[in-house]
């Protein structure tokens, strides 16, 4: 394992030969001798630069001047229908620029900002007092952290408190502003908390909010025995009647990396992936990553890394920041930990490249850059994203000149679709989660998957999980808790984008009465539901200050947080098999699912519901859990807003890279 330890991205990301006006200290400075120089007044406001949780009803009060936060600044790209006219070609299949791609530094000097408006941003930010903490070789972006203070009089806005999703948050309660030179090169700007609330799309069968009982104490026995199965109803339990049935399999203790390369398709482990690097990009980093991949890989019949087949470029621990916000790191080890053992366990011979943030907010683009700016590969994927697209709209426009960087040189970015469905219980309205939802990357949904008995594929519903509790009555007899289906649990994110329109390649193949115009995602989908889900080994942190860990444990995951691995390795198998880099997927998806013979597994819901039965050691509690009922996201025959246009496996993987 290589690892890149120092300062937050020192070595790994490039940083722009501007002169002097550039030659800053990576970190935390000193800055209280820095006096800010008049300017004049700020002219240019940026409305779309305040986040939608920032409005008067949730606001709590006034922080200390002190405090300080961590801000980014978007630029505007030069001519930005240029860029995404060139990423939409070269990811075109029939267009004659397709995989035509630029290299990192020819995207940057053709499609990037300029130098000298990087520059004058930097200055800018350093004249009043703010610590610059990355610049990407890009140039699209400066991240940099102030007092709210030093915020305040730079953006000429007042930084207060508010609360959303559970958490007292920093943001501006008016519209920032910079001079009018400044405001005219700049996209967004990014002072507020909001972007810490990132997380992993990572879901496990028990653990919290298990409890069944208000006061979260266990509720005795379970009224019913449910031991996990193995593969899809090897043990079956009798409850009371459900879906026209008494009798149910139970929940999957973890598939196997051997039994999802058996239903996924997968004929040559020993070669899948040969070739192929797949990064990986989380918040922070996992102390034991190498060890416990290597002692999963050993009791699953893998095997283990080969010298160099994993590396890691990551902050020294000692720079993580905002982890309360964030969710600490062991909050993020097992989505590494997931996202390593499912590449590896699809694709054995592939390469592994793991890019970690000092935090969940600018870190995690600063980690994105780190890869785009050398091409350190061209599958990267990520399991994770935001409540809906709750995040600055001009943020979101910010980002996504990230994703034209990556299309445009030849690299494909997955994202997880989310685990909250529509994610209107968290936001009061419906909205697909962002990245997911951005036109220039491939957003992966999620299914429940059932694996027989000698590792053959059985059936896929769409990933929406409900569960009933099953009580015991006084006579003994049993009962359920409430009416079927039951609550929702979890399940695929997705939806229509209230942001983005709808990209040429969703035309014709995503119904018009659900599009409306927009962009719908997810794209595609793979095993998500934690109830079938996969099977991991992890020494658990625990202690977030030394990151201690634990002895290593065998456990079950799942969420879109597996889906997205998933798909990504089978993406590299097809790539190393056909010696082609499919660089955005999303043309070539859509292209070769109006085929009919894409090898893709449309997802429909099943003639008769299928439920399994689990019994939880959290809480003694024993529930129905039903599959396919996901919010107001439906599976359909067709493109559906679960599924995207199916699932994916490795042979419809091979049709999308021989284009």
């Amino acid at each position: 394992m290589k690892t890149v330890s120092t300062l937050p991205f020192r070595r790994a990301t490039r940083y722009l030969a501007l002169g002097t006006s550039l030659a800053f200290a990576i970190g935390l400075t000193a800055t209280a001798a820095v006096a800010a120089p008049p300017t004049p007044p700020p002219s240019n406001n940026s409305p779309g630069s305040v986040p939608p949780w920032a409005g008067s009803r949730a606001k709590t009060g006034i922080p200390l001047s002190n405090t300080t936060v961590e801000g980014e600044i978007y630029l505007n790209l030069p001519d930005a229908g240029a860029a995404k006219a060139f990423a939409t070609a070269v990811s075109t299949p029939g267009n004659p620029q397709y995989q035509q791609y630029l290299s990192p530094s020819d995207w940057i000097a053709k499609y990037g900002p300029s130098k000298a408006d990087v520059a004058g941003l930097v200055d800018y930010l350093k004249a009043h007092g703010m610590v610059i903490t990355s610049v990407p070789t890009s140039g699209l972006y400066v991240v940099f952290r102030g007092t709210v203070a030093q915020i305040n009089a730079a953006f000429s806005t007042t930084e207060q408190t508010y609360s959303f999703q559970g958490q007292s948050l920093i943001g501006p309660s008016t519209a920032p502003s910079l001079p009018a030179n400044l405001a005219a090169m700049v996209q967004a700007i990014s002072i507020d908390q909001g972007r810490l609330l990132t997380r992993p799309s990572l879901a496990t069968p028990g653990g919290s909010p298990d409890a069944a009982q208000p006061s979260g104490k266990p509720v005795g026995p379970a009224p019913v025995n449910a031991p996990c199965s193995n593969y899809w109803e090897q043990n079956k339990v009798t409850v009371p009647a459900a879906y026209g049935s008494t009798s149910f399999g139970t929940a999957i203790c973890g598939y196997t990396p051997l039994q999802l390369q058996s239903a996924y398709g997968v004929t040559s482990p020993s070669t899948a992936g040969a070739g192929q690097t797949v990064a990986i990009i989380d918040a922070y980093a996992s102390p034991s990553i190498e060890s416990d991949a290597n002692t999963y890989s050993q009791k699953n019949g893998l095997p283990a890394f080969k010298t160099g087949q994993y590396q890691q470029i990551v902050p020294d621990s000692r720079l993580f920041m905002d982890q309360a916000l964030c969710g600490q790191p062991s909050g993020w080890q097992g989505e590494q930990t997931l996202d390593v053992e499912a590449v590896h366990g699809l694709a054995p011979a592939a390469n592994i490249l793991y890019v970690g943030g000092n935090n969940c907010g600018a870190g995690i683009d600063v980690a994105m850059s780190t890869i785009l700016d050398q091409k350190l590969s061209t599958i990267v994927s990520n399991s994770y994203g935001y409540v809906g697209e709750a995040v600055s709209p001009n943020a979101l426009l910010g980002m996504q000149n990230i994703h034209l960087q990556a299309a445009g040189e030849g690299v494909g970015l997955y994202f997880s679709s989310g685990d909250n469905g529509d994610e209107k219980a968290s936001l009061g309205y419906a909205s697909p989660d962002f990245p997911a939802s951005s036109p220039f990357v491939t957003a992966v949904g999620g299914t429940s998957l059932a694996v027989g008995k000698n590792n053959d594929y059985l059936f896929e519903t769409g990933w929406g999980t409900t569960r009933n509790r099953i009580v015991q009555n006084p006579d003994s007899s049993l009962s359920y808790a409430g009416a079927q289906p039951g609550a929702f649990r979890f399940g695929a994110g997705g939806g229509i984008s209230a942001v983005f329109a709808q990209p040429a390649y969703q035309q014709g193949t995503v119904p018009a009465a659900l599009a409306n115009g927009y962009r719908v995602s997810p794209d595609v989908a793979s095993l998500a539901d934690p109830y079938t889900g996969y099977q991991v080994g992890i020494s658990p942190i625990t202690n977030d200050h030394v990151l201690k860990t634990g002895s290593y444990e065998t456990t079950g995951y799942g969420g879109t947080s597996l889906a997205c691995p998933l798909t990504a390795a089978q993406m590299a198998i097809a790539q190393s098999a056909t010696g082609k880099a499919v660089g955005f997927a999303n043309p070539a998806i859509y292209a070769a699912a109006k085929t009919g013979k894409s090898g893709a597994r449309d997802v429909m819901p099943q003639s008769s519901p299928q439920a399994m039965v689990f019994s939880s050691s959290v809480s003694g509690a024993s529930y129905l859990v039903g599959t396919d009922s996901d919010t107001s996201l439906v599976t359909a025959p067709g493109y559906d807003d679960v599924t995207g246009v199916g699932s994916m496996t490795v042979r419809f993987a091979m049709g999308i890279a021989g284009q």
